[in-house]
């Protein structure tokens, strides 16, 4: 009588860790036969664009051109867009590699935006190892290759969902050139590009998968000029003031603020000119400088005092100075609300699954480069706590001021790798970057599916816009005139 029971509680107890078992690992699978047939439509749109997409990515991975020089990258993303119907509109906002494509009529009216600029002097081969594919040359360190033809694939999927009447509004894509130096995408936003939108869709790769909830530092980017005297440095220096003396006294200066500055600011600069022959006082130098915050008002904290350093630097060397401005940008206003949308989407599509191949490689790429070999993580992390900026900065930023952006992360590198390098350019040229690629494009346009199909879902994303707005005024911080690469 006691075996009896025991082997039926044995058994029972085996039927409830099957049972628990197929609740913990059947949902992905379970939500995906629970999409609907227009998400069904999009994640086949996707597929059947895929190759071309991959294939156009890379024509942008190994062109690699830098800010304002994508002639060939906007070129291709433009005529795809041309191709699938849309309406495109070159050189927006006086700036030759900037575009719209735009298909539809009415609203919603929902924008997605794409880069496509490289970094400059980090050319690498598609392989695990460091090994620079064209010398001196670019590469894209931060994935932009990915990213503008994710969302142009994207725009498409909703626009064949537009053109089949399953959906109406107006779907446009903005090609945003130059963010890695001078922040093209603050024109844009000064010429009204943005204005009519209901909400605008972003994305960046990453090593991680998530919906965005954090904000970026917001900066200033300034380039001092020091203008002396010369003469010779040994028969008669004191007939001279050396343009550089101001300089490393500037520097001095930034360098003893750095004690009194938020635990949150942060202070950089490159110095690129500094006076040719070593025998000659030099009457000339000149120095970029960058200053990040975590919002507008404390970058100006910054901007004011590195000012007054500069002058009192000039006097000290008896030397004259300008200050040029190169451009500034606002931190990102995250918007949870679409990011909780977001995040539904991502749950439904699941996590991004690698071969033992893609792992070795990562692996790889991370032994070479000193970092622990944590492989590719594809798995969906939670919606996080907003907290304060931790990273780095961009120019969505000053989007996200005038309009809601929902935004994600979608990996597309090796884990803790680090970015803005060859281990980068190494992944988003190959399978790695190419997954992050397709995944980023299905959620983004099921994403803006919900926004075209649910009105009220459209509504909540503008309310949590315009309560954390508040009563702030955008006003944004470039110089006159297009923008360019000042000397």
């Amino acid at each position: 009588m006691k075996k009896k029971s025991l082997l039926k509680i044995t058994l029972f107890f085996k039927l409830i860790k099957v049972l628990i078992l197929t609740f913990v690992f059947i949902p992905q699978s379970f939500s995906k036969d629970k999409l609907s047939k227009n998400k069904k439509e999009i994640i086949g749109s996707i597929e059947r664009q895929k190759d071309r997409l991959i294939e156009i990515s890379d024509k942008i991975w190994e062109a690699a051109e830098t800010s304002l020089q994508e002639f060939k990258s906007s070129k291709y993303l433009s005529d795809y867009a041309e191709e699938n119907g849309f309406t495109v509109e070159r050189g927006v906002a006086d700036i030759p590699t900037a575009f719209t494509a735009t298909y539809g009529s009415g609203r919603p009216y929902i924008g997605i935006m794409g880069e496509y600029d490289a970094n400059a002097g980090i050319s690498q081969k598609r392989q695990p190892t460091k090994e620079t594919r064209i010398k001196g040359g670019a590469g894209h360190g931060c994935g932009h290759n990915l990213f503008g033809t994710a969302s142009l694939g994207a725009a498409i999927a909703i626009k064949e969902l537009i053109e089949k009447g399953e959906i109406s509004g107006t779907v446009i894509f903005f090609g945003t050139p130059a963010e890695e130096t001078i922040f093209a995408k603050v024109w844009m936003v000064k010429a009204g590009l943005f204005d009519d939108l209901d909400v605008c869709m972003d994305w960046h790769p990453g090593d991680n998968t998530e919906a965005s909830t954090q904000s970026s530092k917001a900066l200033v980017d300034f380039r001092v000029k020091f203008y002396g005297n010369a003469s010779h440095a040994s028969a008669d220096p004191w007939n001279g003031n050396s343009a550089v003396d101001a300089m490393e006294l500037f520097t001095t200066g930034l360098n003893y603020y750095r004690e009194h500055i938020k635990p949150t600011a942060r202070i950089h600069y490159h110095i690129e000119k500094a006076g040719d022959v070593v025998n000659v006082v030099p009457e000339y130098a000149q120095i970029w400088t960058r200053l990040r915050e975590n919002d507008r008002d404390d970058v100006d904290i910054l901007y004011d005092r590195a000012k007054t350093i500069a002058e009192a630097a000039a006097m000290m060397a008896n030397v004259t100075h300008e200050i040029n401005l190169i451009s500034g940008i606002y931190e990102i206003q995250p918007n949870r609300t679409g990011a909780g949308i977001l995040q539904k989407n991502l749950e439904s599509l699941g996590d991004i699954s690698y071969t033992d191949e893609e792992i070795k490689y990562a692996n790889t790429i991370l032994k070479e480069a000193g970092k622990p070999e944590k492989g590719i993580d594809g798995k969906i992390n939670p919606l996080r706590e907003t907290f304060p900026a931790q990273g780095g900065s961009t120019d969505v930023g000053d989007v996200s001021q005038v309009v809601p952006v929902i935004s994600l992360s979608a990996t597309a590198s090796a884990k803790g790798g680090p970015w803005h390098s060859w281990a980068v350019v190494a992944c988003t040229g190959m399978s790695i970057g190419h997954k992050g690629l397709v995944y980023a494009s299905k959620a983004l346009a099921m994403t803006m599916f919900d926004l075209y199909e649910n009105p009220k879902l459209l509504e909540s994303v503008k309310k949590d816009f315009i309560d954390n707005k508040g009563d702030k005024v955008y006003n944004p911080r470039i110089p006159s005139g297009p923008p360019r690469l000042i000397d």
